[in-house]
């Protein structure tokens, strides 16, 4: 029986939105820090920059909470702050994980995760639901220093992967990291549940 000619090379998924909920974006934040009785006007307004670091792996962990959080004393500890953020994360409803194990199962394609993500949470999210397990390769932020949508993160993806774009299928949740996987050439879904992810899968032939 020859090989079924396959429409794509690799297949890169986000993770969170798609596969889990967000791992540290504005509602989690919320959550964890009425938690903690923090000021959330002032946690936001001292976010942007040092989350940008972090999620490049510019930064550690620890750098991210002193500029945050622990710029004054605190009755709690970051250890206790971090397990707060990694119990945010949740298997995403009606997301595509089922969808990224069974493509995982059939061993057909390159698959991995293009994610933004700081490395503390990642191995965490990574680590609790096997995600490494289900794919070839994972270029989250934390590993190339780079963020989507930035045009180099999708080039040193497409680097990565080998090959020509068109021949990379990514899925995202966000319509900006889609439109800048599209402007590198790749082919792109926009994720909004499992059943419009398994559609838009069959109309390309991957499943």
């Amino acid at each position: 029986m020859l090989p079924r000619n396959l429409p794509f090379d690799a297949i890169l998924f986000d993770v969170g939105g798609v596969l889990l909920t967000n791992g540290w974006d504005h509602e989690e934040r919320a959550t964890v820090l009425a938690q903690f009785q923090l000021d959330r006007a002032e946690f936001e307004a001292r976010h942007p920059a040092p989350f940008n670091l972090w999620e490049r792996d510019a930064i550690s962990m620890q750098a991210y909470l002193d500029a945050t959080v622990f710029y004054e004393p605190r009755s709690f500890t970051p250890d206790e702050f971090f397990a707060a953020i990694c119990a945010q994360s949740m298997v995403q409803p009606d997301g595509a994980l089922g969808i990224l194990q069974e493509l995982s199962a059939s061993t057909e394609y390159m698959l991995g995760f293009l994610n933004n993500e700081p490395r503390e949470p990642n191995d965490y999210r990574f680590k609790t639901w096997g995600l490494r397990e289900l794919v070839d390769v994972s270029l989250s932020s934390c590993y190339l220093g780079l963020r989507k949508p930035e045009p180099a993160m999708y080039r040193r993806a497409i680097d990565i992967v080998g090959g020509g774009p068109d021949r990379i299928l990514f899925i995202d949740d966000r319509a900006g990291n889609v439109a800048g996987a599209a402007g590198a050439g790749m082919k792109t879904i926009q994720f909004q549940n499992a059943d419009a992810l398994r559609s838009a899968l069959q109309s390309y032939g991957v499943l």
